[in-house]
Parts: C-alpha cells; structure tokens; sequence
C-alpha cells in the first residue's frame, strides 16, 4: 500500500516528505502526521494476525486457551520469521511448528503457491496410516516417520487438527 500528501499549493505530491535529507520544523511536523493518520487507519481498520490463514491463527488460539502457551518466533532476522513454534513451558521442548510454505514442499508439483501447515509429532507407528488422509503429508523439513505437516487450509476441521495436537504435546 502507499500514499501521497499532496501539497494544494500547486496540486502536487509533497516531495519533502519520501527524502530523508529534508529536515525543519515543517517537513518534521507532516512527516509526524502522515505516520498518526496511517497509524489511526491501521488501529481502526486492520486486525493484527499471527499467520497467513484463518484456520492456522484458529488453532494458535485454542492451543493458548487448553495450553496457555503462545508461539514464539525463533528466526526473526531471516526469511522464516513468520515459522512459529509451541513449546512446552517447562522444558522448552517444542510439540508444534506453524509455516507458510510453497504447496511444491509438500506435493513436489512446481506449485510455487503457499499455505500455512502445522508440523506436529506422531506415534512412528500411525504416521502411513495419516498421511493417507487429505491434507496430512509427511513432515516437512522432518522425521517423516516422526512428524506429519498438517495443511491449515480447513481440509481437516479444527478439533481434527487439535487431536494431532494433543497427541504432539503428549509425545514431547
């Protein structure tokens, strides 16, 4: 998204403002309100979100409420700084991780699309039995006997996906 201010003397975009070399008391006082009335669209329009989809910013919410654990975001300064892990308070250990990864990850298919997965542990015994179900794929970047990624796109409904979490946080 971008903006102009526009400055009505002559019906142009006010240039001051986008050049960080141009300082006074003028520029700095429409530079201050640009930012509050951006900031006032935000706070009124937008929804902060944790994760691309509803049903992944769905399950982080009902692993607060059974778990009160919320994701941490362990990669900041580098390109997986939206991968979120849940972790065990106690030992840090973690028993989910959520990521907006290329659909090609999972299917091998060139489909440079994304969509948020969760990746969760499961008994080494059930994995074959799992991933014969839509939307439940060896896991990602993982043990594929040990782990299953979970597409976030409501192919499994909620309490589906919550179970496989209960299972996770039980088997770490």
């Amino acid at each position: 998204a971008s903006g102009k201010v526009i400055d009505l003397i002559n019906d142009e975009e006010y240039a001051p403002l986008r050049n960080e070399n141009m300082t006074g008391a003028f520029v700095g006082k429409v530079r201050e309100e640009y930012e509050n009335i951006l900031s006032d669209i935000c706070d009124k329009c937008c929804d902060t979100v944790l994760f691309a989809s509803d049903q992944a910013n769905r399950i982080t919410e009902e692993i607060l409420k059974k778990y009160d654990v919320a994701p941490d975001f362990p990669w900041e300064q580098s390109r997986f700084q939206s991968y979120g892990t849940f972790r065990h308070s106690d030992s840090r250990k973690w028993f989910a991780l959520i990521m907006n990864i290329k659909w090609d990850a999972l299917l091998k298919n060139k489909n440079s699309d994304t969509t948020d997965v969760i990746n969760l542990k499961i008994n080494p015994e059930n994995s074959g039995k799992l991933t014969e179900n839509p939307g439940i794929y060896p896991g990602y970047h993982m043990n594929h006997r040990n782990w299953v990624s979970v597409v976030l796109n409501d192919t499994l409904s909620d309490d589906a996906v919550m179970k496989l979490v209960d299972t996770s946080f039980s088997l770490t």
